[in-house]
């Protein structure tokens, strides 16, 4: 596998499908393995950087995703349904990293606070775009606000689910997605 994320999808070769890649895969194939990593490499690269909001810490969790998908992949019981499973494992996977970061953020200074994420901050370069604006935006949310607004908006979840996975009332969901759109809005004005 490579070291750095491709942002690039890879085509199937000889009409070969993502159901068969992960079939070879699961047998042990770790080349069919590369051919799904290159595959899905740039959009967990991508959810991870939304999630974290750091794009160093984002390159390890998408190594980490793949490192445990791989010894994950066995226990796949629907080949078709491989990128569903992948960017749940991904989402997970973050969530629980965060987790056992802010953990350890609370014992070592005997906080309940939640750290919040150092704004990536810059002059605006309207030739990159809106897209680059919005990337901004969302990495100088704090970090729950930041997760909760992925995970609702970008990815789709419900917010039993984000409740569910991130341990906090389905009203505290709710409340950090509005919180996140007012500070995007805020961020994007300025």
């Amino acid at each position: 596998m490579q070291t750095a994320p491709v942002e690039t999808m890879v085509t199937p070769p000889d009409g070969l499908q993502v159901a068969a890649w992960v079939r070879l895969a699961q047998a042990g194939d770790s080349a069919a393995y590369e051919h799904l990593y290159r595959a899905h490499v740039g959009r967990v690269f991508a959810l991870c950087v939304r999630l974290s909001g750091d794009r160093t810490r984002a390159a390890e969790l998408t190594q980490d995703v793949f490192v445990h998908a791989w010894r994950k992949l066995a226990l796949l019981e629907s080949e078709a349904a491989f990128a569903t499973w992948l960017y749940r494992l991904a989402v997970n996977w973050v969530l629980m990293s965060m987790r056992q970061q802010r953990n350890r953020s609370k014992h070592e200074s005997g906080s309940d606070v939640l750290e919040l994420v150092e704004p990536v901050r810059g002059r605006r370069d309207d030739s990159a775009g809106a897209r680059i604006d919005l990337e901004r935006a969302i990495a100088e949310l704090p970090s729950q606000a930041r997760v909760v607004f992925v995970l609702h908006d970008v990815e789709g979840y419900r917010h039993e689910d984000i409740a569910n996975h991130m341990n906090i009332a389905v009203g505290t969901s709710k409340a950090q997605l509005h919180r996140a759109r007012r500070l995007l809005r805020e961020v994007l004005d300025r």
